[in-house]
């Protein structure tokens, strides 16, 4: 699960973006609304943590955007404007929840964990399965007709994004920026490698799942 945290404050963004990846989410974190409106615009985020002061365009503002452009990803505001106007201008421009500073970052697991469970499009689940695999998450375990076999992180990363995108064909660009992040340097041999790995990984476990090479775009997995 990759989260976007749009936090001004650079030692809370810097300590939560910290907290967060200790728990094993894969987070990107910018300062102000007009980078935050560049990665919401990628498309690659799960969940976005969205401060609502923020320097140049408000969190306010960077959530109405979003909606009006049919963008529908969870978001969480946090703020330190707690009043009831506050909270009801927030949820009525399409925020999932609100979140009052200072908090408790086991208070905010909590509300990412409530809104993820929430149906929608993009629910986020810890067992995902396509054709006769499934991919549990958290233990990085990948079961097929045959056998189990554990994956790597970065293998999980990847297959983890096509099983939340099944029949799509994912641009090399989406791929790379979903695993390796969007400020990363990665080669797109490195990718490439990675592919071969996860074709090996699901032969392992005897499944006819594969991922085709769609010439000159990316991958499907079908």
């Amino acid at each position: 699960m990759r989260i976007l945290l749009v936090e001004d404050d650079e030692k809370l963004n810097q300590s939560l973006a910290f907290q967060l990846e200790a728990e094993g989410f894969m987070t990107d974190s910018c300062r102000d609304g007009e980078e935050a409106l560049y990665y919401i615009g990628e498309h690659i985020h799960d969940l976005i943590l969205l401060d609502r002061m923020l320097p140049g365009l408000s969190g306010t503002q960077v959530l109405q955007r979003m909606r009006e452009d049919g963008n529908q990803t969870p978001v969480i505001l946090i703020t330190a404007l707690g009043t009831l106007d506050d909270k009801v201008t927030g949820l009525d421009l399409g925020a999932d929840d609100y979140l009052v500073k200072p908090f408790a970052f086991e208070e905010l697991m909590a509300r990412i964990r409530c809104v993820t469970r929430r149906p929608r499009k993009l629910q986020l689940s810890e067992q995902l399965s396509l054709g006769n695999i499934t991919y549990q998450t958290k233990e990085k375990l990948l079961t097929g007709p045959e056998k189990s076999c554990s994956v790597s992180g970065r293998e999980g990363a990847l297959l983890e994004t096509f099983l939340r995108s099944p029949g799509q064909t994912l641009s090399r660009t989406v791929l790379l920026t979903k695993v390796w992040g969007m400020d990363s340097d990665v080669e797109n041999g490195n990718l490439d490698n990675y592919i071969h790995f996860l074709r090996r990984r699901l032969k392992t476990v005897g499944s006819s799942v594969r991922i085709q090479t769609v010439r000159g775009i990316g991958y499907r997995l079908e």
